[in-house]
Parts: structure tokens; sequence; C-alpha cells
């Protein structure tokens, strides 16, 4: 199961990420509105917890986007704004659930899970294609038509977030919360280390896609044919 989880509070939410992964399910973390509408925009998730105070787009913004792009996933608004108006508010732009701070973790898991069996799981597909690159998530191995090669799991999740960006640029930030656990090793630095890695794997399968960077703001795919 894989949830979006939408906090501006670093602490809350480095916090509640690993409750949520201690529970087996897989996160992605965005500190602010924006950010929420790209995750929503390039990834499919089961469920969203997604604050309304928050930097430079408001939740109930973001919630409001989200329903008129057609995005039906379940969205559990989490947020000190308790007020029976705010509640309405939420639940009239298409909130599933409402949980006011502070609040129980347990709580919170009980809703998530509630939500999660009136919707079916969305599945993550077993091969991804970008260009002449195709990647088996499951066996790790990076192929074209003329050679294949099999990728390091750090390596698999890096790539699994480039190909499903589809050219679309995905932060530093992005990567390191997602491919590393330990704070310690998730560093700008080691990223780059593992791009090198990965950009010599897909030379050495004949592709024709390159992993490109732009400075201070991440790294991209791009195929010419």
């Amino acid at each position: 199961m894989k949830l979006l989880l939408v906090e501006d509070s670093i602490q809350l939410n480095k916090a509640l990420s690993t409750v949520l992964k201690r529970n087996s399910f897989v996160v992605d973390s965005a500190f602010d509105g924006e950010e929420a509408e790209l995750f929503l925009k390039q990834y499919q998730y089961d469920c969203v917890i997604l604050d309304i105070m928050l930097p430079r787009i408001n939740g109930l913004d973001v919630l409001k986007w989200a329903r008129l792009n057609k995005i039906d996933t379940p969205i559990i608004m989490l947020t000190a704004k308790s007020t029976t108006e705010d509640k309405i508010a939420g639940l009239d732009l298409g909130a599933d659930d409402y949980l006011p701070k502070p609040f129980v973790v347990d709580e919170l898991l009980a809703r998530i899970r509630a939500l999660l069996r009136r919707k079916p799981s969305y599945e993550t597909k077993d091969n991804l294609s970008f260009g002449d690159l195709t990647l088996d998530v499951n066996s790790l191995v990076l192929s074209t038509k003329e050679d294949k090669v099999t990728l390091m799991n750090k390596e698999m999740q890096i790539m699994t977030l480039l190909m499903k960006a589809n050219g679309n640029v995905v932060s530093s930030d992005m990567i390191t919360r997602t491919a590393w656990d330990s704070d310690a090793y998730s560093t700008s630095e080691n990223v780059w280390v593992f791009i090198c890695y990965i950009r010599k794997k897909i030379e050495k399968v004949h592709s024709k896609v390159k992993i490109k960077s732009i400075r201070y703001q991440g790294y991209y795919l791009e195929y010419k044919e």
C-alpha cells in the first residue's frame, strides 16, 4: 500500500512516516501544497494524508485541485483546524475523512485501514518503460532489445522514480527520501554517485536514454531517437 503524507512540520512528517513504514506502508512525503500536487500528478496512491495549513498552496486548495483533476484517491485531512466549519469545508470539497490534531496514531492507522477497505489497492506495474528501456521491478533487470543488466536495489528505486516521472524532473530530495532509510546516508552526493552507476548501466545496454540534470532541481530522463 502506497501513501502520500503531506505535512509541513519536518519533525511530525518524519515521525509519522516512520510509524507508517513500520506498519508496512510505502510512504512519499511532501512538505508543501505545490510539492503535493507534483506527487499527485506523477504517481498513484492508495491514500493521501493531507494537512490544511501548508506553505505555497494550502491543503484545501490541493484537495479541490485533486478532485477537479479526477484524482479519486481517498484523502484524510489531518490538521489543527478542527472547527465544525473547517470540517464541513473539507468534506464538501471531497475529503473522505477528517482527523484533528492532536491525535492518537492508532486512530490514524485505523482510519487509513477503513478507507483502504473501500477502495482496491493500487498495484505497481511489473514493467516500466521509457524510450527504448524497460525495467522489470521484480527482477531488477533493466533492458533494451539488444542487452540487459541487473540493477542494485537503490539503483532500481531511483530508476523507478525517473521512469514513472516520464521525462519530468525528480528532485534530489525526493530521491533521497525514497531510496535511503537512514538520514546519515541520504545526501545529494550519494544520489549523484548512484546516478553515475545507472548511467553506466544504461550505456552498457546500448540505450539512447540519457539521465539529465538541472542544477539545484534534480534529474530527468531524455530519449532521442
